[in-house]
């Protein structure tokens, strides 16, 4: 009989142990957390105050503005804690909860992207028909598939990780309980659990991937044959800032999972699963707003509704 001590907590070990930049670290994520938090539920806010955004393409933004303010409310705060506490602990419950709610949301966003790019087809395929075609049948279905498909596939990751012995070590080098940094601290045989994160994250990419892939290329002939150049380029506009939103987001989860285990190097994967779990979720409202006139427009009629003119002149004066 061998001595097994059962890991019943983790260290996240983070970045550093230089206190300094610890504190610099803090302040930047900080301003990163606010920035996502303010974009993002102002996001869903100014859908659901103004009238002129209540369209399906609107409701999916307002949804993937939620996904992306709870997926980063997952990791951050806990993450701000650590870079000023000297014990970096999580419970071995809290690191289950904190990776099944980290893939919940980051699958869920996945889908509903893919959602996405198809409702672009729809309205630009055939705009006269849009409203039926994405009635509330089909657009909520399809909300509720990406959360339920974020949950499923959550499910199998933390139930398949947890299921392992614990007790080499129990050093966590990450800033969160993510899978591949589970694995490589894990004194059980992870070979199956390996094959799990390729084909299963694989999956979820490839299949979401061809949906976004295939509704682009009806989408970019859909926009050739249009006649109106104003037609043309408002297509181009708001395609584009989904098309980039999209790169960005698959591209970082591609290289974090779905490649061989040897070529895992964990402060490189550290950084990049930073930048698709809190610095992606800041750069959505951004990036699906700034080249957006509806939701400028819409800005501009909820601060006017907020803040209107005040200053009364009496005629005769």
């Amino acid at each position: 009989m061998k001595n097994v001590t059962t890991v019943i907590m983790f260290v996240l070990k983070g970045f550093t142990d230089d206190l300094e930049l610890q504190i610099i670290l803090f302040f930047l994520f900080l301003v990163i957390y606010l920035f996502t938090l303010m974009g993002n539920l102002g996001l869903v806010v100014l859908v659901i105050w103004d009238s002129q955004l209540h369209n399906p393409m609107y409701y999916f933004l307002s949804v993937l503005s939620s996904v992306d303010a709870s997926f980063s409310s997952v990791i951050t705060p806990n993450m701000l804690v650590d870079f000023l506490s000297k014990n970096k602990v999580i419970s071995f419950l809290g690191c289950a909860t904190q990776l099944f709610l980290a893939v919940t949301f980051g699958t869920t966003e996945c889908f509903l992207l893919a959602a996405m790019a198809y409702d672009r087809y729809v309205a630009i395929y055939n705009p006269l028909l849009y409203s039926v075609s994405m009635s509330p049948k089909v657009y909520v279905p399809l909300i509720i598939a990406s959360y339920v498909g974020g949950i499923l596939h959550a499910c199998v990751h933390t139930v398949a990780t947890f299921s392992l012995s614990f007790c080499a070590s129990n050093e966590i080098r990450h800033v969160f309980c993510d899978v591949p940094p589970l694995l490589a601290i894990s004194c059980s045989d992870t070979h199956a659990n390996q094959l799990l994160l390729f084909y299963f994250v694989g999956g979820v990419e490839i299949v979401t991937i061809l949906i976004v892939l295939v509704s682009y290329v009806f989408i970019l002939l859909a926009i050739l044959r249009m006649r109106s150049a104003e037609g043309r380029k408002k297509a181009f506009s708001t395609c584009g800032s989904h098309l980039t939103g999209v790169s960005i987001f698959y591209g970082t989860i591609l290289f974090m999972y779905v490649r061989p285990s040897s070529n895992y190097a964990l402060d490189h994967d550290m950084i990049v699963s930073t930048f698709y779990t809190i610095v992606i979720p800041m750069l959505n409202p951004i990036i699906y707003s700034l080249r957006n006139k509806d939701v400028k427009e819409a800005v501009k009629r909820v601060f006017g509704k907020m803040v209107p003119n005040k200053v009364h002149f009496h005629p005769n004066h």
